[in-house]
């Protein structure tokens, strides 16, 4: 994985509580099974129960595997703390049972890893109106982080949201007018709308870290790399694509999921990075971004927008704690 790709093996408390969207395969796989053999709690928060259930069961196995090996800081458990819960975030009206649901089985929330996401060949329209690459990369999970904020703030522990962005920020183009595409299906440039969703959760990232610089919750987005997992499914019939994935396997710059997801782990786990927020990780490192991530107005307009998408989906305390507010005063403090 590389000099600087690794995270610490430490044993993790397992009333520690991690929440990993996507879970079930390619990326999230890799980042739930490796928190949890490290002995956190993770909920994971996919759409199909069967392929998760399916799973949790390769994980135990592997999970066996790996202490058979010897692998060092490995918790020592009959099997491994894994939950599963359902969560579709093309639906807002899943994404609310979702968080409604968490909030009902009592469980902390240490850290949340808004890790999934989508590529889409064609334009496509949710059953809420959205594209969907902006509803399931970026509106959905905003929207699940804001209605969870009132229960991380009150955490004791330090707690901790890592959204997963990508490199592809860069090679896109930003214009809130066209933020929602409903133009015609031929003009749709997936790169360009896929990095978008990307650019839109490093802009969320330095607008959640301003509003919670004083709270007890650090926010980071972090680049996997290159990594062949189903997000491309789409693209398996295209040549151009299948020509790409062979050059990219030839030169050596694909990545297996443990690989995309070790940079991931290490914002989620690492002790040391415990007070670290408003950074962009890259192979386990803080690195660079564009000057429109980083424009501090661009991100408020972004910020201003979404909340626009999403009126009527927060509640007033939701929006007072999203806005950095103490979830312990009261609305009229």
């Amino acid at each position: 994985m590389g000099a600087k790709q690794s995270f610490p093996r430490e044993q993790i408390p397992q009333n520690r509580t991690f929440v990993v969207t996507g879970a079930n395969r390619g990326i999230g796989y890799e980042i739930a099974k490796w928190i949890a053999m490290l002995g956190g709690t993770v909920v994971m928060a996919c759409r199909s129960e069967d392929e998760t259930m399916k799973a949790m069961r390769q994980m135990d196995q592997e999970y066996k595997e790996e202490k058979a090996k010897g692998t060092e800081g490995l918790v020592d458990v009959p099997e491994l703390s894994l939950v599963f819960m359902e969560l579709d975030l093309s639906s807002f009206k899943s994404t609310k049972a979702f968080v409604q649901a968490y909030k009902d089985s009592g469980r902390p929330l240490h850290v949340l890893i808004c890790n999934a996401g989508i590529s889409k060949a064609k334009p496509e329209q949710t059953e809420d109106g959205f594209e969907f690459m902006l509803q399931v990369n970026y509106l959905s999970h905003f929207l699940m982080i804001g209605q969870l904020l009132p229960m991380m703030k009150k955490n004791e522990s330090e707690t901790r949201i890592v959204l997963v962005s990508s490199d592809a920020h860069k090679m896109c183009g930003y214009n809130l007018e066209a933020i929602n595409y409903q133009g015609d299906p031929s003009n749709f440039g997936v790169l360009d709308y896929y990095g978008r969703s990307k650019l839109y959760q490093i802009m969320q990232m330095h607008c959640l870290h301003r509003r919670l610089r004083n709270s007890n919750i650090s926010v980071t987005s972090a680049h996997p790399g290159m990594v062949e997992t189903k997000i491309g499914a789409e693209f398996k019939d295209r040549t151009a694509y299948q020509l790409f994935l062979k050059m990219s396997r030839l030169v050596g710059v694909m990545r297996t999921p443990i690989q995309g997801a070790t940079t991931i782990i290490n914002s989620a786990v690492n002790p040391d990075l415990k007070s670290v927020s408003g950074v962009y990780f890259k192979d386990c490192q803080p690195a660079s971004t564009t000057s429109v991530s980083r424009d501090e107005v661009k991100q408020e307009e972004l910020w201003n927008k979404t909340l626009e998408f999403l009126k009527g989906h927060f509640t007033e305390e939701e929006i007072y704690c999203l806005e950095g507010a103490d979830p312990t005063e009261t609305l009229s403090d």
